[in-house]
């Protein structure tokens, strides 16, 4: 396992992470706490040193959770936990978005709430959890310096989502150099990844890149196929039946990739996002610990070469010549979609 430092905070983190958003909830399969704890565990021994939780998943469980499987191993790890979503004030409707509350003497007190369940004296990396551009104020950059200074964080980022854009926020982000933004990103699902490499090219910015959702819910690493029937309450039947139908045509154009013994599509998927500078961590989605060897893994197969990053970049610019609609035509934006058009992205604003 290979590590990487967040920007330029001395926080260490492994090449892959853990995306903790599968402990303490069901949104991603279901699993009994016990379980939960032994895959966190099992991680830590198959070299991941890296955890990302926030305090939403599960209403706080999630973060309970891991500060018990990581409990003997604290020096030895990174703890990363998100706040902003007001879970206190308002119950959880299915997979429904919460209310966000980005004041900082909200935030304050979420950050020592969930420093309590994680039972630890300080949070490794503290991210913001989805939030707008305009919540990202000056009072809340202070603070983020108080907690910093206090000794209660090391590092600073922000959680891009729900759905996969943002732009503004992680152009903000970008320029006022925080530690890490954490964003989807895949070999199917370039757009926003590709713009913010330009952004932190263009300011020099020392901010890191987080890819979450490296295999696009299931088709690069091939859980999800045609035949699967995805469970009621899945997170991955929010996608469109047409993102997944194109989805597995372009997974046959990217067989390339594969390295029969030495590299699997999953692996594959997982090394071309490392391939890039600004990215230090990688957090697959792990179901099970057959996850878990195979994506640790990949930190530390044969790395893409040259030419296998300029054909994946041209079949993506032509679109894997397929001649249909994905269903994933519109990102997310809080300014109207001036981020996306000023990108010069092929994308609708969502509503």
């Amino acid at each position: 396992m290979h590590h990487s430092e967040l920007g330029t905070s001395g926080v260490e983190v492994s090449e892959i992470g853990f995306g903790a958003w599968v402990v303490g909830t069901d949104w991603w399969g279901d699993r009994s706490e016990e379980d939960a704890i032994e895959m966190v565990q099992y991680a830590v021994d198959q070299g991941i040193t890296y955890f990302d939780t926030g305090d939403v998943y599960g209403h706080g469980r999630s973060e309970e959770l891991i500060g018990q499987a990581l409990a003997e191993v604290r020096d030895e790890v990174t703890v990363a936990t998100k706040v902003g979503y007001d879970f206190y004030n308002n119950p959880q409707a299915g997979h429904g978005e919460l209310p966000k509350e980005m004041d900082p003497e909200y935030l304050r007190d979420a950050v020592e709430q969930s420093l309590d369940r994680l039972e630890m004296d300080s949070v490794d990396v503290l991210q913001l959890h989805n939030a707008n551009v305009e919540e990202i104020t000056p009072d809340v950059l202070e603070l983020l310096d108080e907690l910093e200074e206090e000794g209660k964080i090391d590092a600073t980022g922000l959680a891009l989502g729900p759905s996969i854009g943002w732009l503004a926020e992680g152009d903000l982000a970008i320029e006022e150099e925080f530690d890490s933004v954490q964003l989807v990103w895949n070999v199917l699902e370039q757009e926003v990844g590709n713009h913010f490499l330009e952004t932190i090219e263009e300011t020099g910015s020392t901010t890191s890149l987080i890819p979450r959702v490296p295999h696009s819910s299931g088709i690069l690493n091939e859980q999800v196929t045609p035949e699967t029937e995805l469970g009621e309450g899945d997170h991955r039947g929010f996608r469109p039946d047409e993102w997944y139908e194109t989805g597995w045509e372009k997974l046959e154009e990217l067989r390339f990739l594969e390295r029969d013994g030495a590299r699997t599509m999953g692996q594959a998927s997982i090394a071309w996002l490392l391939s890039h500078d600004a990215v230090a961590s990688v957090t697959p989605t792990f179901r099970t610990t057959e996850d878990i060897d195979e994506w640790a893994a990949a930190s530390d197969v044969p790395k893409l070469s040259d030419e296998e990053m300029d054909r994946v970049a041209e079949r993506y610019e032509n679109d894997f010549d397929i001649d249909r609609d994905d269903g994933m035509d519109a990102l997310r934006s809080s300014v109207g979609g001036e981020d996306i058009e000023s990108a010069g992205l092929d994308k609708l604003a969502a509503d």
